[in-house]
């Protein structure tokens, strides 16, 4: 998954239908593509576009591998690219891909661990006994004045 947006639609029987889903043989690819079909082979064998396999070894292309064909054509012909700097951009495409994913699911974590912690110190603050009057030590300069009241005198 290269972070795309992924569309998909259902079909009957439970099947359903993604953009990674590999339905294209290789001559309907090559016309959904504007390359030749030798272009998708060559492609294919220095790993730019892998698509999926049958049994029978044939190539079968998915809607995000005719997206990145059509992408691999726009930067070799119109950017000039050589096929060795598209295939490390795609690279680094991805691994940044994978990467805001990571950052995602890591910022999904400590968002949960917060809501944790708050949840937690709101318990124990609701544990405290309210009858209680919390120690306040005397500040600097405050004086204290102690008074005794004078004992009685028997005639008074």
């Amino acid at each position: 998954m290269d972070g795309r947006r992924e569309k998909s639609s259902r079909l009957g029987g439970g099947y359903q239908l993604t953009d990674e889903t590999p339905v294209y043989v290789i001559s309907v690819a090559a016309q959904l593509s504007g390359l030749h079909p030798q272009t998708l082979r060559q492609y294919d064998r220095l790993g730019l576009v892998s698509p999926d396999r049958t049994a029978g070894r044939g190539r079968r292309y998915s809607a995000r591998d005719i997206e990145l064909l059509r992408t691999v054509q726009a930067l070799s012909q119109d950017e000039g690219i050589n096929l060795a700097g598209i295939k490390r951009i795609i690279e680094l495409e991805n691994q940044v891909a994978a990467l805001q994913q990571r950052v995602a699911e890591l910022s999904a974590a400590v968002d949960g661990a917060a809501a944790t912690l708050r949840a937690r110190e709101a318990q124990v603050h609701a544990s405290y006994r309210r009858d209680l009057v919390p120690y306040q030590p005397p500040q600097p300069g405050s004086a204290l004045v102690v008074w005794r009241p004078a004992p009685k005198r028997q005639g008074d």
